[in-house]
């Protein structure tokens, strides 16, 4: 099995959650033109993105990304620590 380095983990997930976070700040954007990077992080402070479907639809992709990320990064230190 050929080993993969973990910097090419971080990048994989880096461009994903990137392109995620554009993603939903967009659809959030044609929901509420006002919205700002900082207003996603609390959707539920704007109720017409809280009601949205799509914008859940997408934020919980983003939200899984993310925790994918966390979930490799722990993984790969266990290994490291027990090499």
């Amino acid at each position: 099995m050929t080993e993969i380095p973990f910097d090419r983990f971080e990048a994989l997930f880096e461009a994903m959650i990137q392109s995620q976070r554009a993603k939903v700040l967009r659809i959030a954007r044609e929901i509420n033109p006002q919205i700002t990077p900082d207003d996603v992080l609390n959707p539920h402070d704007f109720p017409e993105l809280d009601q949205d479907s799509q914008y859940n639809f997408e934020d919980g992709i983003l939200s899984g990304y993310i925790a994918a990320q966390m979930a490799v990064r722990a993984e790969l230190a266990a290994i490291a620590r027990n090499e």
